[in-house]
């Protein structure tokens, strides 16, 4: 995982495929893992995550990069912090 931010309603990750695994196998075992945590923290059962999802390939490095910094950028945007390093439910390898 490169990069990752929770928002209220949704998540955003920035996954590298190794290994030999499917973008679809390593999504099903996050949201898996992540609604098994959720779910316990929270003392509720059932699906916390929609089946699909959406993807993107990227090829470059600054693509990556790039992606890397929207995605983080997230909350600024839908204006829930002012500085990004006020919102607590981020991540990115860069830093």
């Amino acid at each position: 995982m490169l990069a990752w931010v929770l928002m209220p309603d949704h998540a955003h990750w920035l996954l590298q495929l190794q290994g030999g695994e499917t973008l679809a196998t390593v999504v099903s075992r996050l949201k898996a893992a992540s609604a098994r945590s959720a779910n316990e923290v929270l003392n509720r059962s059932g699906p916390l995550w929609q089946r699909a999802y959406h993807d993107r390939a990227l090829r470059k490095d600054e693509q990556i990069l790039a992606a890397a910094r929207y995605l983080v950028a997230n909350p600024l945007r839908a204006g829930l912090v002012r500085r990004l390093g006020d919102y607590p439910y981020w991540n990115a390898v860069w830093l």
